[in-house]
């Protein structure tokens, strides 16, 4: 009858056990079975095909990130070049500033660039991702902008803009600062961010060596081998952040982020990285079921044309779960049946909630996948009659 709440469980919609709607899905805290912990102060682990969290402690925790602020850096030239505002073989120019504050002299990390030199947007691109060096950050932030802390205002504002809701630079490096500040979770946004919006360019932090002015240098990425399957992104260390690392390992057809700080030596973060990404390729795996489109249940209608309308997803449904808890999950097409006529295809009229153990629940929509339209006057008089008569809508 129209506005009775009725959840359908049918033989097709049973089988969505294994999968869900990965954007929608956040993972709870680990069952006993996986539970994981880590020396890191902050730390996330996510699938990066469903935003599926495996594992986090602190994650939204205000930290220093130290070198990895050089992924948003990273991420300014990256989006200059997309845009066609700039080219690799543009140069730039090496500044007194650049370096005095960010070369050899200063202690820091560097690319060995000299002052008066001009220097290839690709050479610097490969000078912070692989050297991690301060003086190309410091070059790059004073050719796109009139000053260093003019650039980290830029940067501030893009992270904004593409999601990073706690993060504010003050420089184009990650030199300590007390309000140089981000998250664990918003460096791990960062990271997807940059393999989404750049898959042109993600390739140079896979690059394990580089050599400029003579001086041959190492990534500093521990874990970037093919064993691993870690193909970026950047290591970060200060007496005040710890050692930390945002890594992406990509193995067969899955892909996890992970990002770890507050550590206590290179070697320890090497370990942990290492060890909490085997974790989650090992204890958890990708559930695919329907592809966008394709019909999830049937659902009776109220005075339509058509006896009832398919009930479809608008994305691939995937899931990220425990191996051990795929069977365990139980799915339900929820509705108001039967659903009134005319019904527009496209529109929303059911939902499929998902619930398994140690899982927050979780509902996506699911949407009219034909129109519906509503019978003339004499055919609703007959099947009003027919409900009078025989208890059913159609």
């Amino acid at each position: 009858m129209k506005g009775m709440r009725r959840q359908v469980v049918g033989g097709v919609v049973r089988m969505a056990a294994t999968a869900l709607l990965g954007a929608a899905l956040a993972a709870a805290p680990a069952p006993s079975a996986l539970a994981m912990e880590t020396t890191a102060k902050q730390a996330i682990l996510i699938d990066m095909q469903t935003d599926t969290v495996l594992f986090e402690k602190n994650a939204d925790e205000l930290m220093h990130p130290a070198s990895m602020s050089k992924m948003m850096t990273v991420y300014m030239l990256f989006d200059h070049l997309k845009k066609g505002k700039l080219s690799l073989d543009d140069e730039f120019p090496v500044s007194e500033n650049a370096w005095k504050k960010g070369g050899a002299k200063s202690g820091s990390s560097t690319m060995f660039l000299n002052p008066g030199e001009r220097v290839r947007v690709e050479d610097l691109l490969h000078g912070i991702i692989v050297q991690s060096g301060n003086d190309a950050c410091i070059v790059a932030a004073e050719a796109l902008a009139s000053s260093e802390e003019a650039f980290a205002e830029k940067m501030t504002q893009r992270a904004r803009e593409i999601g990073l809701a706690h993060s504010v630079f003050r420089n184009a490096t990650g030199w300590p600062d007390d309000d140089h500040l981000t998250t664990a979770r918003d460096l791990a946004l960062l990271a997807k961010r940059t393999i989404l919006d750049f898959p042109e360019f993600y390739h140079l932090y896979s690059e394990k060596v580089f050599t400029y002015n003579n001086i041959r240098q190492a990534n500093r990425n521990p874990i970037l081998n093919d064993k691993t399957g870690v193909d970026g992104l950047k290591t970060g260390h200060t007496q005040a952040s710890g050692f930390g690392l945002t890594a992406s390992a990509k193995r067969g057809d899955r892909r996890l982020i992970l990002v770890l700080n507050g550590m206590g030596s290179m070697k320890e973060r090497a370990q942990e990285s290492e060890r909490l990404l085997d974790w989650g390729m090992r204890e958890f795996n990708n559930y695919v079921l329907f592809k966008a489109g394709e019909v999830v249940a049937e659902a009776d209608t109220w005075l339509g044309a058509e006896p009832t309308v398919p009930l479809v997803a608008a994305d691939n449904i995937v899931v990220t779960m425990p191996r051990v808890g795929r069977s365990k999950m139980v799915v339900k097409a929820v509705f108001d049946a039967p659903i009134k006529a005319p019904i527009e295809k496209g529109r929303q009229i059911a939902s499929l909630v998902i619930n398994a153990p140690d899982v927050r629940e979780v509902t996506i929509p699911l949407l009219a996948g034909a129109g519906v339209e509503r019978l003339g006057v004499f055919g609703r008089f007959g099947a009003a009659m027919k409900y009078v008569l025989l208890g059913r809508s159609s």
